[in-house]
């Protein structure tokens, strides 16, 4: 079992390997975790890990007006997560690339990161000014018929994508073709659905790519199916997820 220290960056969302995540920084601990990384040499990767928030909150309690980052106080790392932080998060997470770290300012931070690997929470350490975790990476296994699978979800996407445009009234945005390998069409196709958290969470966590794009067709055809039903939806945006702020 290969397993590694890093620091942890609880989030309301899931992060899947290949996909990028920006993230505004604002509280304390959090700054303090990016700091630390800033330390590492930039020919090195900047590593942190992601997991999705089971319980909790990503923002600790605060004064009114919150994010007031002159009244923010200091509250410790697991702030917000209750008397045993490891039963607030999900098991498995993802670690993140940090590519860009911009303070701003007002000390805040601008992140740009990329997930990478998989990984498993084993422990929690809550001593530091951040959390950081023991965590066992987890390779991605093929399954069976990972292949055949893949072609289908991919036909299955684009009629979700179609679908989905004429429900919000707007053409078909092509953009770049979808990846064929297996594995990474999987985890681009699970973070581009509109799925709750616990949905995207069991995707992420599938025991294989069989597996992960098997349930990825059956929920691509129940939601198409909704959405061959429903009149246009409401102008705004469903597809662009706001920048994570912390």
């Amino acid at each position: 079992m290969t397993t590694v220290r890093l620091p942890l960056f609880p989030l309301n969302s899931v992060l899947f390997p290949g996909l990028v995540l920006p993230l505004n920084v604002f509280e304390e601990r959090y700054r303090a975790m990016m700091r630390e990384l800033l330390k590492t040499p930039e020919e090195e990767p900047r590593r942190f890990a992601v997991v999705a928030i089971r319980d909790g909150h990503e923002v600790a309690p605060s004064e009114p007006g919150m994010p007031d980052l002159t009244a923010l106080p200091q509250r410790g790392p697991s702030a917000g997560f209750g008397t045993d932080p490891l039963k607030a998060f999900h098991g498995v997470g993802c670690v993140a690339d940090a590519a860009t770290i911009r303070e701003r300012a007002d000390g805040s931070l601008e992140v740009l990161a990329t997930g990478t690997t998989r990984v498993r929470l084993l422990s929690l350490d809550t001593s530091g000014p951040f959390l950081t975790a023991e965590l066992e990476e987890l390779t991605e296994e093929p399954g069976d018929e990972a292949g055949p699978l893949a072609e289908g979800v991919l036909r299955a996407f684009r009629q979700y994508q179609k679908r989905l445009a004429g429900a919000r009234e707007r053409s078909l945005s092509t953009g770049s073709e979808l990846p064929d390998e297996p594995a990474v069409l999987s985890y681009l196709v699970a973070a581009a659905m509109l799925l709750d958290t616990p949905a995207k969470q069991r995707l992420l966590q599938a025991p294989d790519t069989a597996s992960r794009l098997r349930d990825e067709l059956k929920l691509l055809r129940a939601e198409t199916a909704i959405l061959r039903s429903l009149p246009s939806l409401p102008a705004s945006d469903l597809t662009r997820g706001p920048t994570s702020l912390n």
